[in-house]
């Protein structure tokens, strides 16, 4: 088969749809022709490059904010590429639009990656007029693909289609994780690791450490526009001994950070997934997430994951919740979750398309 995967950022750029088409791409590329299509040419990155077997082909896009990513020549580029499959990811930008309406006789699968709202108040007001144009995916689609059930429930509830929907979710490298070794910490060790931006309630996490002991320590791993909030926070509050910021952090560190830590948080309050949270279990790291979106599901379907909202707690009793999740122990199906299992039953769907 020839597979187009089409998406506003890949590799080397970083986030959960990212590296979800990553994941599937590469390993589709094993058996087929696989092609992404992406809207990030920019930064030095090249127009057109072979990464693992994988076809790149990325096009300039206008995408204020970092969002949205409008670039109208995939349409174009897809009318005269002769796909077998065009996959389509990310409801929230236009580059799965353009490519509902560039299929004609291809099929087209959909991974909206979809969460109701926007990350800010301007994206949120923004989804409303847009609904009526992105409702054209999901009609175009022959198959819909949800990374949760929640995800699924949202996009039944805002555009139907339920008949065509099928729930997959995202996946995690195991055998990568199991080979990490753990770094050297001093004391108890809270991690998170992610795109620093206000709705992902890492504040949350800096104010509740003013109620847990001298020995517990908060790292954060990752880059984004609130990276320098969380840095004067924690100078304020006179913790820059007890949290420290890691900027980027590798895949390979990543795994190694995760086998670390005595704890993952992730407070999120927009999240279809949460792959972090399932890469910090296989690590046997327990977790506190939002019991909003998607991470929920992870407390119904994993022990050692506690779900709270937030919104509606205090620091102090954050700190409590955080220090009762520590001498928790992670049970669970995690083999069901290895990226090679979710790519096969992606790979199914193309082969049974109508």
């Amino acid at each position: 088969m020839r597979i187009a995967q089409v998406c506003h950022r890949y590799s080397p750029n970083v986030g959960g749809v990212e590296r979800h088409v990553q994941e599937i791409a590469e390993r589709l590329a094993r058996k087929h022709e696989v092609e992404v299509i992406s809207a990030d040419l920019v930064g030095g990155l090249p127009r057109r490059e072979v990464i693992k077997g994988v076809k790149v082909t990325r096009f300039r896009s206008f995408s204020p904010g970092d969002a949205y990513f409008v670039a109208p020549q995939i349409r174009s580029y897809l009318k005269k590429g002769g796909f077998d499959v065009v996959h389509a990811h990310n409801y929230h930008a236009f580059p799965a639009l353009l490519a509902a309406l560039a299929c004609n006789r291809e099929k087209l699968v959909f991974t909206p990656h979809y969460h109701g709202v926007g990350s800010t108040p301007l994206r949120n007001i923004l989804n409303r007029p847009y609904r009526r144009l992105g409702s054209r995916i999901f009609e175009g689609a022959d198959r819909i693909i949800c990374v949760s059930h929640y995800e699924r429930r949202l996009v039944a509830r805002d555009f139907g289609f339920e008949e065509k929907i099928e729930v997959i979710p995202n996946g995690i490298n195991l055998d990568d994780i199991k080979r990490a070794e753990p770094f050297e910490v001093e004391g108890r060790l809270i991690l998170y690791i992610g795109r620093l931006d206000r709705y992902k309630n890492v504040d949350r996490v800096v104010e509740a450490m003013e109620h847990l002991p001298e020995d517990f320590r908060f790292f954060i791993g990752g880059t984004g526009i609130y990276q320098n909030d969380l840095k004067r926070m924690a100078e304020r509050l006179n913790l820059t001994d007890r949290v420290k910021l890691l900027g980027f952090v590798s895949e390979e560190d990543k795994y190694r950070w995760m086998k670390s830590c005595d704890l993952f948080v992730n407070l999120s309050s927009v999240e279809a997934f949460g792959m972090t949270v399932l890469e910090a279990l296989a690590a046997a790291a327990p977790a506190v997430v939002n019991s909003a979106g998607g991470l929920g599901e992870f407390a119904e379907r994993f022990g050692g994951v506690l779900a709270v909202r937030p919104e509606d707690i205090s620091p102090e009793e954050l700190a409590h919740s955080m220090r009762i999740s520590i001498r928790r122990e992670v049970e669970g199906d995690l083999e069901s979750y290895d990226w090679r299992r979710i790519a096969e039953n992606i790979e199914d769907i193309y082969k049974n398309l109508p």
